[in-house]
């Protein structure tokens, strides 16, 4: 069993990551319906600072992370501007424009990308087992996204190719900063080079509000008792443990399989949305669960 896990620790460290990523988006989601999307992102991670600074304080005996060369601190750095700053930024305006159903999907072509720019930049090889594997899961993604709107939600039936493009560089945003997280961690500690890309990313968006004038919404924001409550759930699950969890399976398996892996969160999503939410599963989406579960173990088994 430890010799199964050790040999797996990329793949098995990626679906933590997604099952964080899970408990983040319900958090997020709620508190961004309070205090806009916007306020969250930035309050995400000052908390994920504090978070990940008490963890490398009670390891290593020091806050800030230590020990990088200007080469990591670089390239960590733009990986987190390219994945926390503009890819989250232009999901979110996608999901204005063209909806969460169809954003989604297109999100689901971060796994190829992230494969595409693993190849062109690292030099990465993947296993015909792991591209079927991969084909497998985001069939199975797209099955459960396109599936029948839920009663009562309102779900665009055109797609305006802004909506298409904005969703397209999430995910290639989040493509992107995943390779080039790997390109500039190499063998530094998974949490430190998390903090460097959330430091990176909260001055991105720090700069960005001064410009745009979003400060004040900030500020109202941290006043919301029940939104920040959710906000400290999902940064503990997201910034705090899901990237950290990421980058570890990005340092163990390739960078298409790990975020092939990362990306069946609507999948996961599911069954909370029945218990919690009460929304009906259709059997569409139900065969679309199973068929991303059996991509998964094409990665794990062959």
């Amino acid at each position: 069993m430890n010799q199964y896990i050790t040999s797996h620790l990329g793949e098995l460290a990626a679906l933590i990551t997604a099952i964080c990523w899970t408990f983040t988006s319900l958090s997020f989601e709620s508190a961004g319906k309070k205090v806009g999307s916007m306020s969250v992102n930035i309050i995400r991670l000052v908390m994920a600072i504090g978070l990940l600074g008490t963890l490398q304080y009670i390891r290593f005996g020091y806050f800030f992370p230590e020990g990088a060369t200007s080469y990591q601190w670089i390239w960590l750095s733009i990986s987190g501007l390219v994945g926390f700053v503009i890819g989250d930024m232009l999901l979110f305006q996608a999901f204005v424009v063209v909806g969460a159903r169809i954003s989604m999907l297109v999100m689901s072509l971060s796994p190829p990308l992230a494969a595409l720019f693993g190849w062109l930049l690292l030099g990465e090889q993947l296993l015909m087992s792991h591209i079927v594997g991969m084909v497998v899961t985001i069939s199975g993604i797209a099955l459960v996204i396109l599936g029948k709107p839920v009663k009562g939600k309102r779900i665009e039936v055109k797609y305006p190719v802004r909506g298409v493009l904005l969703a397209f560089g999430g995910a290639t945003g989040q493509g992107l900063g995943l390779v080039l997280s790997k390109l500039g961690m190499g063998d530094y500690d998974p949490a430190s080079a998390t903090m460097i890309r959330v430091i990176a990313g909260t001055i991105g968006f720090a700069v960005l509000f001064i410009f745009t004038g979003h400060w004040p919404r900030v500020i109202k924001a941290i006043t919301y008792g029940a939104a920040m409550v959710r906000i400290s759930i999902g940064a503990f699950f997201g910034p705090f443990l899901g990237v950290s969890f990421s980058l570890l399976a990005i340092k163990y398996t390739t960078t298409g399989v790990a975020s092939t892996i990362m990306s069946i969160v609507p999948v996961l999503i599911i069954p909370p949305a029945i218990l919690l939410f009460k929304e009906k599963v259709s059997l569409k989406e139900v065969a679309g669960a199973a068929l991303a579960v059996l991509g998964v173990a094409v990665l794990f088994w062959f």
